[in-house]
């Protein structure tokens, strides 16, 4: 099996948005808005083409990872420019295979080449701690309604990175989307049935998980 990484390039768009579909279908909610958000952020300013990667396994692409611009609010008002990984996606066949895994080290290298402060992120602190993640509590940065979830997490990408910093963690509206929106640009899309799923029951406990681990 021959894996190889590039950045995304224009003929990649319409599949990778099919994979990002194919991916997160009715994992966090009935549907997904994923391969929406990936159609819009590649025009948003906030956008990171550099850092947004696909993977090749013997040259059909299978995944991929995008990159936007996110800071730390700090009390006075101030932002600390930070980056912040997502959507990852990697087509349902290839699952467990580590290439979500090569994809996520290969981006988090070239960001440190390229001199980006730390990365935020959103997820199962367990997919991202083999990565030298922890929750954003540590840092002392937190959403914006003041409160650390587990789910919000950080790494820096240098020593001291994050020294003297804390506030709210701010994201890109790139990632943002309109239901209505999302469901306009998925009626292009081969018809799929939206379900419940367990994976939904557990997403659902996890967004609203405060961290009271002690760091």
């Amino acid at each position: 099996m021959n894996i190889t990484m590039r950045n995304e390039q224009p003929n990649d768009y319409c599949h990778m948005e099919e994979i990002a579909r194919e991916a997160f279908w009715n994992l966090y909610f009935p549907g997904c808005h994923e391969h929406y958000v990936v159609h819009q952020m590649r025009n948003h300013p906030d956008f990171i083409s550099e850092l947004s990667f696909v993977v090749e396994v013997d040259g059909q692409v299978v995944g991929g990872i995008y990159y936007t611009n996110s800071a730390i609010v700090q009390p006075d008002g101030s932002e600390v420019r930070t980056i912040t990984f997502g959507p990852v996606c990697i087509l349902p066949k290839y699952h467990r295979m580590g290439l979500g895994r090569r994809i996520i080290t290969h981006s988090i290298e070239k960001a440190k080449e390229m001199g980006y402060r730390g990365i935020l992120t959103l997820g199962y602190p367990y997919h991202y701690i083999p990565y030298g993640f922890v929750g954003g509590k540590r840092y002392g940065i937190s959403m914006e309604d003041g409160k650390f979830y587990t789910g919000l997490l950080a790494l820096p990408l240098y020593d001291g990175a994050f020294d003297g910093v804390s506030g709210w963690a701010k994201f890109s509206t790139a990632l943002d989307s309109i239901q209505e929106t999302v469901d306009e640009f998925d009626s292009t899309f081969p018809s799929k049935e939206k379900a419940v799923t367990p994976s939904q029951v557990e997403f659902e406990k996890a967004v609203s998980q405060l961290d009271a681990t002690e760091y």
